[in-house]
């Protein structure tokens, strides 16, 4: 992703999935420090701190305690400050809803978390060859 390698912030209360994005990013090379907090409230507390680095992106877990994917999307899309760091929902959600709504509130991407590990590492390399590739507001 190395927009300046810049950290990816990852929203997962899964700890297994979790890993498997770290193990997965570290396989693939990629150059950016991954920072995980585990819920949204979490991820909104990291990214107003004045004292963190903005990350260049976000993955989100839609399904989590606390604050969810959806309840986070709403409060951060409506930051200025916010809103244009852009955000891949990587959850094992099926339901429409979710992707609509996911949309809605501005995702860049909606990716199924797959059960085998390979597809996953598939999954994060697309992400990364697009983030790599694309140009940015931040």
């Amino acid at each position: 992703m190395r927009i300046k390698s810049k950290p990816i912030l990852l929203v997962e209360d899964d700890s297994v999935d979790a890993m498997t994005v770290r193990r997965a990013i570290r396989e693939l090379h990629v150059a950016n420090p991954l920072e995980h907090v585990e819920n949204g409230e979490e991820a909104l507390a990291y990214l107003r701190d004045p004292g963190r680095e903005r990350p260049c992106l976000i993955l989100l877990d839609l399904n989590m305690p606390v604050m969810n994917g959806i309840e986070f999307l709403q409060a951060a899309k409506g930051e200025s400050e916010l809103k244009r760091i852009p955000v891949v929902a990587l959850t094992t959600s099926d339901e429409q809803e979710d992707k609509v709504e996911s949309f809605e509130l501005g995702v860049a991407g909606y990716m199924r978390k797959p059960v085998e590990y390979q597809q996953f590492v598939d999954i994060m390399r697309t992400i990364d060859a697009y983030w790599t590739i694309s140009e940015s507001p931040l």
